[in-house]
Parts: C-alpha cells; structure tokens; sequence
C-alpha cells in the first residue's frame, strides 16, 4: 500500500500546498480520499486526473472536497481518446448529501441549481457507519465521527498493509476501535491543546498522540494543520502522548505501508 500526500493543509489551502487531498494505491488501484482546494492540480503532477479508480470524502466541506467540481469538467468535457467517462462512470463515496451537494455546487445558473445531474460520469454511492465496503484490493469501514456536519473516519486495509484517517473530528468513541492496532494512523491536528477549544470539530497534538497510544498503532502521521498553527508545537505534544514513530506529513510525501513498517520513499519527509 502506498500513501501519498497530495495536500494537507487546514481549513484552507496554505501559502505552500493544498488542503486535504491523499491518495492510496495498491495493486495497481488508485483511491483518492478527498478533493479539497488545490488538490487536483497536485494529482495530476503525478498521474493522470482520468486514472482514479474511486472516490472517497470523510465530508463535504469545501477544504476537503471543493475541486470535485473541476473534476466534474474534465470527466465532462475532456477530449482524452482513451477514456470514455460515460461508459466507465467514477465511484465516488460520501456522506448522504454527497450527489446532491455537487450537483448544485457545478450547476451555471440559479434555474440548473435543481436539475443538474452528475450521474453521467459519476457513480454516487452513500457512506453507511461500519459496513465494509470492497474498492478494488482495498477493505474501507466507515466510522461516524464528532464534527459539525455528517462526517466520517476509514479505515482502510489490504491483505498486507493497515490505515486509519480520522478525517475531521474532535475526540469520540468511535476513533480508538477506527484505529485500533493499525501499521498507520493519519490523523487530523488542527491546533494545539488547549482546554478552551471547542467540543466536536478537531484533536490537537495531545489528542492525537492519545489517539494513537490508546490504539496501539504503528506508526502516527499527523495531518490538517491549520496555516497558523506551528507544526513543531503540534508534533511536540503529540511526542508527549504516544512514544512510537511521530511526524508531520508535507505535501508530496510518499510512504510504502505494511505490516512491519512504514518508510518514508519520496518527498519531504519531516
């Protein structure tokens, strides 16, 4: 299994990369988690925007899905000779509201706001909390997780490898069994600890490394920082909770997962 990260920043895009996008390859599938702002210009740096075998959002706000919409162009209008957009519709799994939301999201004019439809190039599927749902050689549960809107966390595996992605989410009961004993948990740090944050919208560092102690993962790749909050204060605190492999992932970064360990293969690093 192979992670890439193709943007990870906040909220919002960030002075030097897009916000939340990843990729997850294996067997020669492609799984995109997220499509948020800047996201497919770095996609298609390194493959072919038409290559994607499936989509998956946690959610639907605009940092972690807003350049759906320009996908929704190039499957539309392209003139790719080899791709035929309409016989080979792209699964895209999502919250509830998912076709909907899209549709009025690319719609032209306030009249096509109710009419447009997506399902031409798109296959719209709805998340449902805890069933498995078979991508190619991936496994992918969906657990329900604590944020303002329907939002979700994955976990994602194969014969040979294992990940959670909390997607955006303050603490809740559903993360540890999410992550339980998992070789990689990405998990969302937005800020840093403090106890006046409020309730079901993000974890801090210290939330996160608790995450990660109490699951018993193998390795936490810390994700969703804010472009105000200083990466080296999150990293610490999630040091102080969890004592195995820490970092702060960067846009770019490549990692090979399986069951013995994780090893950093292309990109920044940190």
């Amino acid at each position: 299994m192979l992670l890439t990260i193709l943007g990870c920043s906040g909220s919002l895009p960030g002075p030097h990369g897009p916000a939340s996008g990843y990729l997850v390859e294996a067997d020669g599938c492609r799984l995109a988690i997220e499509l948020g702002s800047g996201v497919l210009a770095a996609l298609q740096a390194r493959h072919d925007a038409f290559s994607l075998n499936a989509l998956l959002f946690s959610h639907l706000h605009p940092d972690h899905c807003a350049d759906f919409t320009t996908l929704a162009v190039a499957r539309r209008y392209h003139t790719h000779p080899p791709y035929d957009t309409r016989k080979h519709r792209l699964p895209v799994h999502g919250p509830s509201e998912t076709a909907d939301r899209f549709a009025r999201a690319y719609a032209e004019t306030a009249d096509e706001l109710l009419t447009t439809d997506l399902t031409d190039v798109f296959e719209f599927h709805t998340l449902v909390p805890g069933a498995v749902t078979r991508m190619g050689p991936f496994q992918i549960t969906a657990t329900r997780v604590d944020h303002p809107t329907e939002a979700y966390g994955f976990r994602i595996a194969t014969k040979d490898a294992t990940m959670a992605y909390t997607g955006d989410t303050g603490p809740c009961d559903g993360l540890r069994a999410l992550a339980q004993g998992v070789d990689v948990l990405l998990s969302e740090a937005t800020w840093t600890h403090s106890d006046d944050r409020p309730t079901g919208k993000h974890l801090s560092g210290v939330q996160a490394g608790q995450l990660a102690a109490d699951a018993g993962v193998g390795r936490l790749l810390l994700t969703h920082i804010a472009p105000w909050t200083d990466r080296d204060a999150v990293l610490a605190e999630a040091r102080t909770r969890f004592s195995g492999p820490v970092e702060v992932v960067s846009q770019g970064d490549t990692y090979a997962v399986d069951e013995l360990k994780v090893r950093v293969i292309g990109g920044h690093g940190n």
